[in-house]
């Protein structure tokens, strides 16, 4: 397998969320608990602080790594990972944000190599600060909010147990998904994690809130 780009540069992964112990379980906060996985999966500790957030060094499948959690809430995003791509001098491509989705099922996961915000606050600070939309994301879906409830405040309730047991199951899905595209081409990790996510369609459900 070939990485995606060089490997002589660092790659940096963000997971979006809010800060606070408040906010730990709620549906705003599926890319916290991504790269909280995969750091504690490859021995990682979120140890250091820099532009704003909270970062853990090291090495994944022989790839040197950031794991970025912003700590500014998640409107201001881009002003953590921003400033971190500019430090290290990474390519848009070394890039990978994971954040929720409200516009997918829960717990389906889809990987693309660019795009727009999608509406996403989060992912709008991160493209401003860092000055284009050309690097890749992993979306992890929460579904829409059930009858007229507000959006915002539909982010920021915790998930059901139900629905917990499902999303622990795409956390999963998506750090296998990140440790591949760290060492393989985008377009194929694309292929697997999406086709694979395809195959779960029929899994999918309407949320539950609590």
């Amino acid at each position: 397998m070939q990485p995606s780009s060089s490997t002589t540069q660092r790659r940096i992964i963000a997971g979006l969320g809010n800060p606070g112990r408040e906010y730990i379980r709620s549906r705003h906060n599926v890319g916290f608990q991504v790269i909280d996985r995969l750091a504690a999966k490859h021995g990682l500790r979120f140890s250091k602080m820099m532009s704003r957030a909270i970062i853990a060094t090291g090495e994944i499948n022989g790839i040197k790594v950031v794991l970025v959690k912003p700590q500014t809430f998640m409107n201001e995003s881009g002003l953590s990972v921003g400033p971190i791509v500019k430090y290290y001098k990474a390519d848009f491509r070394d890039l990978l944000v994971i954040y929720d989705d409200l516009d997918l099922p829960v717990a389906q996961v889809r990987m693309r190599r660019f795009g727009g915000s999608g509406g996403h606050n989060g992912m709008k600070s991160i493209i401003a600060r860092v000055g284009s939309d050309d690097f890749p994301r992993l979306r992890i879906g929460i579904g829409r909010p059930p009858g007229r409830m507000d959006p915002m405040d539909y982010v920021l309730h915790s998930f059901s147990d139900a629905d917990l047991e499902l999303m622990d199951e795409a956390y999963e899905r998506a750090v296998q998904g990140i440790e591949r595209w760290l060492v393989d081409d985008i377009d194929r990790v694309m292929n697997v994690v999406n086709a694979a996510e395809d195959q779960n369609k029929g899994e999918g459900r309407e949320p539950t809130v609590v």
